[in-house]
């Protein structure tokens, strides 16, 4: 079993969100969870998201999205393969997911494997996101930029290049080394032999998602708006003139839908729990039982939760939990709800909870019967 070798206090202290850095050895024992036939074989499916991306014989860019039959290119050398959100669909790479936990499970958004060949890369770029980039099979060598307003273009339609840029960090990651990347930050990386890279990203939402988010869901809720209403009105010598007084009025009436910030929990709660890549949720057929799960947690067996399933509740108002887009009530046994949203895996810690709340146990059971959460 691998481990992070970092120290995570000086790392959230001096590091995150602020600068860019490499930890040589950053994973201990590492050995890749995935190999390239594997990769190759997600890259297949329907429903996983996939690309490759090479430079055609006049070293032009070029991007396919998947599936693919055909890997006929990654015999030559220049191609990468990438497959998106593979902790929903590779119960293996879930662990290089559990390493990163000590930050918050609702920044996370997918973990992205590439294999490629040598020379393989997807060109100077800048991402939305901040990134751990652990390098596995072989060797890759990364040059990472300043944060600056560098100029982006399509390299291809499916393909975003940013300008060159000088590079702060150079340095060739060898098997175990991890490359941290703050959001903003240009930075491009190729193959020196055959390799496998596995991006750990944690996106956020910027405020034209969460303003876009939130006015859809007033305006769905909102039955009866409250409508605008003048104050005292006098004679206009000017009609035309929109006055201060109105000005404020109407900035008033747009802000009384955003304060004050617990009546942002449901909406924000449903939205931060939403996947940004589709699960692989499998129903059980047929639906288990309450006496079948008191059954298996007797036994000390383990209840996983779904790779790429966000489980939150906020602090403010920990009596309801947000799982996959909805909203469920934990009143009157929150711990449940404690245990769902900051732990991996739960067992014989839910017997007594279960023994004197029926209704913990049958929310538990609708969890398990909605695919969310398995026994192993």
């Amino acid at each position: 079993m691998f481990i992070l070798n970092l120290a995570i206090k000086d790392f959230l202290d001096n590091f995150w969100q602020k600068k860019p850095t490499v930890i040589k050895q950053g994973m201990i024992n590492f050995q890749d969870p995935i190999q390239p036939d594997e990769i190759a074989g997600l890259a297949m499916e329907e429903e996983i998201e996939s690309r490759l991306v090479y430079r055609d014989k006049n070293q032009k860019w070029q991007a396919q999205q998947g599936p693919f039959t055909d890997f006929s290119r990654l015999d030559e050398d220049g191609a990468t393969l990438l497959i998106q959100s593979v902790d929903h669909w590779h119960k293996a790479s879930q662990e290089i997911v559990r390493q990163f936990r000590f930050l918050p499970n609702w920044r996370f958004d997918d973990l992205m494997i590439s294999y490629s060949t040598p020379e393989g890369g997807v060109g100077p770029h800048i991402d939305n996101y901040d990134v751990f980039i652990i390098q596995g099979l072989g060797k890759r060598h990364w040059r990472v930029g300043d944060r600056d307003d560098k100029k982006e273009f399509a390299a291809h339609g499916a393909l975003k290049h940013c300008e060159p840029f000088d590079a702060i960090i150079d340095v060739t990651l060898m098997p175990s080394d991890i490359l941290y990347i703050p959001c903003g930050f240009p930075h491009e990386g190729y193959a020196i032999e055959p390799s496998i890279s596995y991006s750990v990203g944690f996106r956020a939402p910027d405020r034209n998602d969460l303003l876009r988010s939130y006015t859809d869901y007033v305006i769905d809720n909102n039955k009866k708006p409250v409508r605008y209403r003048d104050g005292a009105m006098k004679l206009r010598e000017k009609p035309g003139k929109i006055e201060n007084n109105e000005l404020k009025r109407l900035h008033q009436l747009m802000l009384e839908g955003f304060s004050p910030a617990e009546k942002l929990v449901p909406w924000l709660g449903e939205l931060l729990s939403e996947s940004n890549h589709e699960l692989d949720i499998l129903e059980p057929d047929p639906a288990h039982s309450r006496l079948e799960i008191m059954s298996d947690l007797n036994k000390g067996n383990q209840f996983i939760r779904l790779g790429g399933l966000r489980a939150v509740y906020f602090e403010c108002a920990p009596e309801c939990i947000y799982i996959n887009g909805d909203e469920y009530s934990c009143k009157g046994f929150i711990e449940l709800g404690d245990y769902l949203c900051n732990q991996d895996e739960v067992g014989s810690e839910l017997i007594e909870l279960f023994e004197d709340n029926e209704e913990a146990l049958n929310l538990f059971v609708d969890l398990i019967n909605s695919g969310y959460w398995y026994v192993v």
